[in-house]
């Protein structure tokens, strides 16, 4: 692991944290992502309840974050009743709120596993503490994979100037504690004074691409697009692509990635095209007790995201307006699976391995 008090100024490269809590505090702050990118909203969330509508209802999203989230949210509940009964059914309410990602579940069980064998007048702040520490290897873990997957960058950047980089949804540290995953490599490629152009894949049906990697690219003056979903393939097929960097919700044991719903189709286009498909996972990310993506649960969300859509209209109200007819149906899987044989490297704390059983069974020995 790195030392998070060596790393200098470039600890947090922008201004603006998706998690926040000061030492001592009872509460954290966090930047609601559903008002961003037009508006800046930094709510407190204080009591377990909120925590888990926070998750749910996405003020907060992406993997790292909502694991976070959901450690301090154990730690609240803590503070009002430290009981085995109180702690069983905090830790309930909060994994149901996203059955996806598995870093919830891994961080609320890592507080309930530290807390549990503790007298009850002691728990609540050994939880807060465990969750600090959660926070801060996600910024550890994260700059680490930057500095793997800048090495990628730098040879691309050697060979033709300007690196073009593609992104799915987002990684960004509006997912995370700070450096974000698959952007961890773009922000310390920046800050190295790299060439660097973003392009941004809208991510229907929340747009996560153009409402949350756009901000974060704009927020660090990072030269970047927005393009629809349905356009990658062929900007990939034109050459305008250099590498595909994607974050991960879940990577099973074989190395078959969960990821945002687009993701497989992104992976396909970029295998098609013999372009890099690099798909960044923190350990806390990998899943080793499921054997590949076809046990991964899916979730599918409400039929108003994909028939719906807010934005900003001309005079900078902010409204949500339909778009298909009154009466019609959707579907709506919040995630997909692509196969590790789509998969050109998975870049993680302990170096860029390959998407496969035997390579992530070598680098993370510990969680077979």
């Amino acid at each position: 692991m790195i030392d998070v008090s060596t790393l200098g100024p470039i600890l947090d490269p922008a201004p603006y944290r998706a998690l926040t809590h000061l030492p001592g505090a009872h509460w954290i702050d966090v930047i609601d992502q559903r008002a961003l990118p037009h508006e800046r909203v930094d709510v407190r969330i204080d009591n377990v309840a909120d925590a888990a509508r926070a998750i749910r209802e996405m003020w907060v999203r992406g993997a790292p974050l909502i694991g976070a989230v959901g450690a301090y949210g154990l730690a609240m509940a803590l503070d009002d009743d430290p009981g085995d009964a109180a702690l069983a059914r905090a830790f309930a309410t909060l994994d149901a709120t996203r059955p996806t990602a598995v870093n919830l579940r891994w961080a609320l069980t890592r507080v309930r596993n530290r807390v549990a064998p503790l007298p009850d007048n002691t728990r609540a702040r050994h939880a807060w503490d465990e969750a600090d520490r959660i926070a801060a290897e996600d910024i550890e873990i994260n700059r680490a994979i930057g500095e793997h997957g800048l090495v990628l960058l730098r040879d691309i950047a050697r060979r033709k100037g300007v690196v073009n980089v593609m992104t799915h949804c987002n990684a960004g540290a509006l997912a995370t504690i700070a450096f974000g995953t698959a952007t961890a490599p773009i922000f310390l490629a920046q800050a190295e004074g790299i060439a660097i152009n973003v392009l941004v894949s809208e991510t229907r049906p929340r747009l996560q691409g153009a409402n949350l990697t756009a901000w974060e690219m704009r927020e660090r003056g990072i030269p970047h697009a927005v393009f629809a979903d349905g356009a990658g393939a062929s900007l990939m097929r034109r050459g305008d692509v250099d590498i595909v960097l994607v974050g991960a919700d879940r990577v099973t044991r074989n190395g078959d990635v969960c990821n945002k719903i687009g993701t497989y189709a992104k992976a396909l286009a970029a295998h098609d095209n013999g372009v890099p498909f690099l798909v960044a996972l923190p350990s806390p990310t990998l899943d080793t007790t499921l054997a590949s993506g076809d046990d991964v649960p899916i979730e599918t969300r409400d039929d108003g995201e994909v028939l719906g859509v807010a934005g900003r209209n001309e005079r900078g109200i902010g409204e949500r307006v339909t778009i298909a007819p009154a009466g019609t149906r959707a579907i709506n899987p919040a995630f997909d699976v692509t196969p590790a044989r789509l998969v050109t490297g998975l870049i993680t704390e302990r170096g860029v391995i390959d998407a496969s059983e035997e390579a992530l069974r070598q680098a993370f020995a510990e969680r077979f």
